[in-house]
């Protein structure tokens, strides 16, 4: 990865997490919580109403990726 992008990303987070603290907390909470054979589903509302619905089950090697970015942004 670029050093250089992970360091442009960092205040944008860090002001994400000053207007969402809920939503950090949730993924610290839920992050805890997540193993192998995990399903994890998103939904998205748009401002019309529409709903659009997705999920994954993780695998071994997604949760060696989550650990990856998990230490990026610590």
């Amino acid at each position: 990865m670029n050093p250089m992008a992970i360091m442009q990303i960092k205040p944008l987070l860090e002001k994400f997490q000053q207007r969402h603290p809920k939503f950090i907390q949730f993924f610290n909470y839920a992050g805890q919580q997540i193993g192998e054979d995990s399903l994890i589903e998103i939904s998205v509302t748009s401002s019309d109403d529409k709903k659009t619905v997705t999920n994954i089950r993780l695998s071994k090697e997604d949760l060696e990726l989550i650990e990856k970015l998990k230490s990026l942004i610590k």
